[in-house]
């Protein structure tokens, strides 16, 4: 964990230092650097954890993977998780965001092989596009259904192999953009997002990624949870942008009740996750070829909150838009 830990935040060292050498080179404008930059000028692939809320023009898609490691005190889960958007009218975008996995453990089997996680549908409406001069910011609704496709219990001796949730949930989200000229010309981009998800009740059996134990028959009933994700994205230059994730999660109480077959003794069994409150921070630098194609490179870290554990997530997405 503590050479990982390391690995995490000497990236990070050099998102800020790429950035802060960038920031130097950039040449001063005619006009004393106060020259106000145009939108087109800038590109992005957009930060590591703020969804968009422009929607696609009708016919273009959008294709963006992830791969990324999470790593824990005794764990890396190394996950993937792809963006397939598309354009079905220039306010409504529906898209596919499959997941994978695989799970290497210092206390326990490792995942078999890589896994398929769940995975989600999405739709997004736009309400508002940002106009210039216009307070009003680019503001969009979203649902997103996840389908429990992941495994999540009968473990077997694999606890490693649960990369799923088993609940259908649905997500309920606002998105908003803006941006804003900094005094030296530059454009800051900002999002704000707030979303809310209700998972439905679980059938579980035997090991799970709830806790439960073998010969265990019963159900698991997830806590609500609240994301709020407010983001900003500093144009250095056309190609060069410096993004930064502060989130905030309330994931309420998951209880689990059920009974041991194979044990009489524990005939009544009652488990509850407790609530959690996690707060991190994702760093991320973008490099873009051109206006359709960047790749980000960045770390969420999560080292604050009630019932929550540290981790440190080291990233790398591709966007590319058409």
């Amino acid at each position: 964990m503590r050479r990982s830990a390391e690995v995490a935040i000497q990236i990070v060292l050099v998102v800020f230092i790429a950035a802060a050498s960038l920031n130097a080179q950039e040449p001063a404008s005619p006009t004393d650097g106060v020259a106000r930059q145009s939108r087109d000028d800038a590109w992005w692939t957009g930060p590591m954890l703020a969804p968009s809320a422009a929607t696609l023009p009708r016919g273009h898609f959008l294709i963006e993977p992830y791969l990324y490691d999470v790593i824990g005190a005794h764990s890396n889960g190394y996950g993937s998780l792809t963006y397939m958007l598309y354009g079905l009218a220039d306010k409504f975008t529906a898209g596919l965001i499959p997941t994978a996995g695989y799970n290497a453990l210092s206390d326990g089997m490792n995942s078999a092989g890589i896994r398929m996680g769940d995975v989600s549908l999405q739709g997004q409406y736009r309400l508002h596009q940002f106009q210039e001069g216009s307070w009003i910011p680019t503001t969009s609704l979203a649902v997103q259904e996840t389908l429990p496709t992941g495994k999540y219990d009968r473990l077997g001796e694999r606890p490693g192999d649960g990369l799923g949730s088993g609940a259908y949930t649905t997500t309920l989200a606002l998105y908003s953009q803006t941006y804003f000229w900094m005094p030296n010309g530059r454009i800051l981009r900002t999002r704000f997002n707030l979303s809310e998800s209700f998972s439905r009740e679980v059938n579980v059996e035997d090991v799970s990624v709830y806790g439960t134990q073998a010969g265990f028959r019963g159900h698991a009933y997830p806590g609500n949870s609240l994301f709020v994700n407010l983001a900003g994205e500093y144009s250095i230059t056309r190609k060069w942008v410096l993004a930064l994730d502060a989130t905030y999660r309330y994931q309420g109480n998951t209880a689990v009740n059920g009974y041991n077959s194979l044990d009489p003794a524990q005939h009544n069994i009652h488990l509850n996750s407790g609530s959690s409150a996690p707060i991190g921070f994702a760093p991320a630098i973008e490099y873009n070829w051109k206006s359709t194609l960047g790749v980000l490179i960045g770390a969420r870290i999560i080292a604050a909150g009630r019932n929550t554990p540290t981790t440190i997530t080291p990233a790398i997405a591709i966007n590319f838009v058409h």
